[in-house]
């Protein structure tokens, strides 16, 4: 039987003080996650200020929700789209050129289910270069998103993906290899003048 009125979360700590975790809260979560600011720059200073490491040409669309910056490191050129929850009791680390689609749920929690008390269980998440999590995708505790992989619309991330796969599904299983063409001359000469 459960005994919720038992729970602790042991010697889990959430990284920062007391006072910062309600300077987060109460101000910057709110700033990061409001639909009135749709500028991702201030976004991107915001979470640098409470200790996110944030590189260049980051997109952070409206309604994202982080729960610790200070456990977030994101590469450059990531795109995070609307109400994308980056529930970072575990660090959380995105490297370059990641696609994070709307809807996506990063999850560093759980739960030990066999223990009565219920106790708390973190484990970290790694989203290697060059992927893309699509709209309403999961990932669990623990998971690494191989470089170049594809977590399809809604699909459930339960265990690592390799890289360059496309998974589907609850629980997500590889379905084919991803395959990316190469740029043209003139593709390149476009990207770098704009």
């Amino acid at each position: 039987m459960m005994r919720l009125d038992l729970y602790t979360v042991g010697s889990y700590s959430p990284g920062a003080s007391l006072l910062k975790r309600l300077l987060w809260y109460f101000f910057g979560a709110v700033l990061v996650r409001s639909y009135l600011i749709p500028f991702s720059g201030l976004k991107v200073v915001l979470l640098r200020l409470f200790g996110a490491t944030i590189g260049q040409g980051v997109r952070i669309k409206p309604g994202v929700r982080v729960k610790f910056p200070w456990r977030l490191v994101i590469g450059d050129f990531v795109w995070i789209g609307e109400d994308a929850w980056l529930d970072n009791l575990a660090p959380i680390t995105i490297g370059d050129h990641v696609c994070i689609s709307q809807g996506v749920y990063l999850c560093t929690g759980n739960h030990d289910w066999s223990a009565p008390e219920f106790s708390l269980k973190t484990q970290a998440i790694a989203i290697e270069s060059d992927s893309w999590l699509a709209a309403g995708a999961r990932v669990a505790p623990g998971v690494t998103i191989g470089k170049g992989a594809i977590l399809a619309l809604g699909a459930i991330a339960l265990k690592p993906l390799e890289p360059m796969m496309i998974y589907q599904g609850n629980p997500a299983i590889a379905v084919r290899q991803r395959q990316i063409r190469e740029l043209s001359p003139s593709e390149i000469s476009i990207s770098t003048t704009e």
